[in-house]
């Protein structure tokens, strides 16, 4: 029926819409501490680690290397939850699908907004469980909107990749806060407002995405979400992978039993195991950078806070690229789409061959990144910000679609 196509058209059009939206704004803006921790000097915040020490000539200083170590801790334990929490959000997301896992993930988003809301410089440790439940709900956001890939079928990967980036961007969010702060707007008013649009988040949840999972390959009549009136809807649990089956069956009857894998075959898997550890490597490096920028600039600024201000300005406005550079690294992975495969090849081979490219060039963008943050070279730093949105566009969003395909 023309109606219910445009009817669907339409629908998957505003979630993925939608869908970058959420990342785009509020997913990973944990990763924008660099911009927060600004805003959390000016507020006093951990200002009794600062203490006068003598300095050349017998002149009294203050050293807030105390103040510096604090948030350095804060965004390492956020950052540490952020990646401990995943498997277990997986998990519940695997078992209970979309609806009970965004639900928690907008409870975990919204706890962590109001407790940053409610400090003061009085009571700074609440910035330990406020930004770790903060950057938990976040990558929830992000699973669950990565599904949204599979209704677009050969552009999935790049549809996945557009989302990391767009997560990866979220980490300016902090910088609008920051410039607000600078023109009068206070830390409060902006995270009660961040709290509020849990209402949009809700909304979504219910009437733009699926209760349980988007499968892939996608049916043809698969319908999502809550409707006004009656509609026939598949899941993956039940009609979603039947014609799929039917078909495979025909072929090989025992291709299904073949390819299908327990949890521990898959964890113990060369795959796995080589991806983790190619992962955790690059982005225990971008961890690093991020949670010692603030010192480093104060280092190399000499303390000068207007000069630390314009680069943590610059640093921010950076990661707004990564959206735009993420789909980069879709197009690289999706460039055999609709081509004639080599004899004897599978899909998920053909995959697995275009995803080399990809890796490589996350490789060497993570090594060039590193030896430009390792020179102490003040105007340098700018080449360090675009080298390291772009690797980490990259990084999280091929990760992504190789777990898909592999």
């Amino acid at each position: 029926m023309p109606g219910l196509g445009n009817s669907l058209s339409l629908r998957r059009g505003l979630t993925f819409a939608t869908g970058l939206v959420e990342c785009l704004c509020f997913a990973g803006a944990v990763f924008g501490w660099a911009s927060l921790v600004f805003i959390l000097k000016t507020e006093g915040y951990f200002s009794s680690r600062c203490v006068n020490t003598t300095g050349v000539n017998a002149t009294q200083v203050l050293d807030c290397s105390g103040q510096d170590e604090q948030f350095s801790l804060v965004f390492t334990i956020a950052s540490f939850m952020n990646n401990f929490l995943t498997l277990p959000n997986g998990f519940l997301f695997d078992w209970f699908g979309t609806t009970v896992a965004r639900l928690f993930g907008i409870f975990l988003y919204t706890m962590g907004t109001l407790m940053v809301a409610f400090s003061t410089a009085a009571s700074s440790n609440l910035l330990f469980p406020a930004l770790s439940v903060l950057s938990a709900g976040g990558i929830l956001f992000l699973i669950t909107n990565m599904q949204v890939g599979n209704l677009f079928g050969s552009h999935r990967s790049t549809i996945i990749t557009l989302y990391n980036g767009a997560f990866d961007s979220s980490s300016a969010l902090f910088l609008v806060i920051k410039l607000l702060h600078e023109s009068g707007v206070s830390l409060r008013s902006s995270f009660l407002f961040l709290s509020a649009c849990s209402i949009i988040h809700l909304l979504r949840t219910f009437f733009l995405m699926p209760r349980h999972h988007i499968p892939y390959p996608l049916p043809d009549d698969y319908t999502y979400g809550m409707t006004c009136g009656k509609s026939k809807t598949l899941s993956l649990e039940t009609n979603g992978n039947a014609p799929t089956a039917t078909e495979e069956l025909h072929l090989n009857k025992n291709v299904t039993v073949q390819q299908e894998k327990s949890f521990r075959e898959c964890l113990m898997s060369r795959f796995f195991v080589l991806q983790l550890l190619w992962l955790s490597i690059m982005q225990l490096r971008h961890y690093l950078f991020i949670g010692t920028l603030n010192p480093m600039l104060q280092r190399l600024t000499a303390g000068e806070p207007s000069l630390v201000s314009q680069y943590i300005n610059a640093f921010a406005i950076t990661q707004l690229c990564g959206v735009l550079c993420a789909p980069w690294n879709g197009l690289i992975m999706d460039r055999h789409k609709g081509k004639p495969r080599a004899a004897g090849e599978s899909e998920q081979e053909a995959d697995l061959r275009a995803s080399v490219l990809s890796l490589f060039l996350t490789a060497l963008q993570c090594l060039l990144f590193s030896i430009c943050a390792s020179i102490p070279y003040l105007p340098l730093q700018y080449l360090t910000f675009i080298l390291q949105v772009l690797n980490r566009s990259f990084l999280y969003g091929g990760n992504a679609a190789f777990i898909s395909v592999a």
